[in-house]
Protein backbone atom coordinates (compact mmCIF):
# COMPACT_ATOMS: atom_id res chain seq x y z
CA UNK A 1 0.00 0.00 0.00
CA UNK A 2 1.60 3.29 -1.00
CA UNK A 3 0.94 6.13 0.84
CA UNK A 4 1.98 9.64 -0.14
CA UNK A 5 2.93 12.31 2.62
CA UNK A 6 3.13 15.75 2.32
CA UNK A 7 7.00 15.38 2.98
CA UNK A 8 7.70 13.83 -0.41
CA UNK A 9 7.23 17.16 -2.07
CA UNK A 10 9.67 19.68 -1.20
CA UNK A 11 8.03 23.25 -0.08
CA UNK A 12 9.32 26.46 -2.03
CA UNK A 13 10.81 29.03 0.06
CA UNK A 14 9.22 32.19 -0.41
CA UNK A 15 12.07 34.95 -0.44
CA UNK A 16 11.50 37.88 2.45
CA UNK A 17 10.24 41.29 0.82
CA UNK A 18 11.78 44.34 2.62
CA UNK A 19 9.12 46.68 3.98
CA UNK A 20 10.18 49.58 1.59
CA UNK A 21 9.27 46.74 -1.29
CA UNK A 22 6.00 45.86 -0.08
CA UNK A 23 5.06 49.14 0.12
CA UNK A 24 6.28 50.70 -2.82
CA UNK A 25 4.76 47.37 -5.26
CA UNK A 26 1.09 48.23 -3.14
CA UNK A 27 1.42 51.80 -4.34
CA UNK A 28 3.14 51.18 -8.31
CA UNK A 29 0.13 47.98 -8.85
CA UNK A 30 -2.86 50.89 -7.71
CA UNK A 31 -1.57 53.64 -9.78
CA UNK A 32 -0.45 50.92 -12.81
CA UNK A 33 -4.92 50.31 -12.67
CA UNK A 34 -5.43 53.94 -12.32
CA UNK A 35 -3.08 54.78 -15.63
CA UNK A 36 -4.64 52.21 -17.62
CA UNK A 37 -8.02 53.60 -17.24
CA UNK A 38 -6.87 57.37 -17.32
CA UNK A 39 -5.49 55.98 -20.96
CA UNK A 40 -9.44 55.54 -21.56
CA UNK A 41 -10.54 58.80 -20.36
CA UNK A 42 -7.61 60.38 -22.93
CA UNK A 43 -8.86 58.50 -25.70
CA UNK A 44 -12.83 59.28 -24.75
CA UNK A 45 -11.81 62.73 -24.06
CA UNK A 46 -9.77 62.99 -27.54
CA UNK A 47 -6.78 64.37 -25.86
CA UNK A 48 -4.89 62.47 -27.84
CA UNK A 49 -4.92 60.52 -31.07
CA UNK A 50 -6.65 57.09 -30.17
CA UNK A 51 -3.46 54.67 -31.24
CA UNK A 52 -1.63 56.87 -28.75
CA UNK A 53 -3.77 57.30 -25.74
CA UNK A 54 -4.51 53.49 -25.66
CA UNK A 55 -1.09 52.25 -26.69
CA UNK A 56 0.69 55.16 -24.66
CA UNK A 57 -1.65 54.63 -21.32
CA UNK A 58 -1.73 50.98 -21.62
CA UNK A 59 1.86 50.33 -22.27
CA UNK A 60 2.81 52.49 -19.06
CA UNK A 61 0.50 50.72 -17.26
CA UNK A 62 2.71 47.08 -18.32
CA UNK A 63 5.67 49.13 -17.40
CA UNK A 64 4.49 50.14 -14.38
CA UNK A 65 3.93 46.23 -13.33
CA UNK A 66 6.82 45.12 -14.53
CA UNK A 67 8.38 47.54 -12.55
CA UNK A 68 7.04 46.32 -9.44
CA UNK A 69 8.56 43.08 -10.28
CA UNK A 70 12.14 45.09 -10.15
CA UNK A 71 11.65 46.44 -6.72
CA UNK A 72 13.73 44.20 -5.15
CA UNK A 73 16.76 45.96 -6.42
CA UNK A 74 17.63 49.78 -6.43
CA UNK A 75 17.42 50.15 -10.12
CA UNK A 76 13.58 49.66 -9.64
CA UNK A 77 13.60 52.08 -7.04
CA UNK A 78 14.70 54.94 -9.87
CA UNK A 79 12.95 53.29 -12.50
CA UNK A 80 9.99 53.89 -10.36
CA UNK A 81 10.94 57.13 -9.24
CA UNK A 82 11.18 57.92 -13.13
CA UNK A 83 7.47 56.63 -13.48
CA UNK A 84 5.75 58.90 -10.98
CA UNK A 85 7.72 62.06 -13.24
CA UNK A 86 6.18 60.77 -16.07
CA UNK A 87 3.02 60.54 -15.32
CA UNK A 88 2.95 64.37 -13.63
CA UNK A 89 3.89 65.03 -16.81
CA UNK A 90 0.93 63.10 -18.55
CA UNK A 91 -1.07 66.60 -16.82
CA UNK A 92 0.58 68.92 -19.78
CA UNK A 93 -1.90 66.34 -22.23
CA UNK A 94 -4.62 66.32 -19.89
CA UNK A 95 -5.10 68.64 -16.93
CA UNK A 96 -6.26 66.14 -14.44
CA UNK A 97 -3.29 64.31 -15.19
CA UNK A 98 -1.13 66.59 -12.61
CA UNK A 99 -3.39 66.02 -9.69
CA UNK A 100 -2.85 62.06 -10.47
CA UNK A 101 0.13 62.44 -10.77
CA UNK A 102 1.27 64.30 -7.45
CA UNK A 103 -0.85 62.47 -5.19
CA UNK A 104 0.62 59.04 -6.82
CA UNK A 105 3.71 60.76 -6.43
CA UNK A 106 3.42 61.57 -2.80
CA UNK A 107 2.01 57.58 -1.95
CA UNK A 108 5.70 57.23 -3.42
CA UNK A 109 7.45 59.60 -1.89
CA UNK A 110 5.50 57.96 1.45
CA UNK A 111 6.31 54.46 0.75
CA UNK A 112 9.90 55.37 0.45
CA UNK A 113 10.79 57.22 3.42
CA UNK A 114 7.85 55.12 6.05
CA UNK A 115 9.85 51.70 4.33
CA UNK A 116 13.12 52.89 5.16
CA UNK A 117 12.25 54.08 8.43
CA UNK A 118 10.30 50.74 9.36
CA UNK A 119 13.22 48.45 8.07
CA UNK A 120 15.74 51.07 10.28
CA UNK A 121 13.60 50.11 13.30
CA UNK A 122 13.07 46.79 12.99
CA UNK A 123 17.27 46.19 12.78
Amino acid sequence: MDTVTDSAQPRRVRRQRSVTELLTSVALGFESVVIFLAALVMFGLKSLPPVVALAGGWSLALIMLITVGLLRWRAGIIIGSILQLIVIGLGFVQGAMFFVGILFGAIWVFALISGARLERKGQ
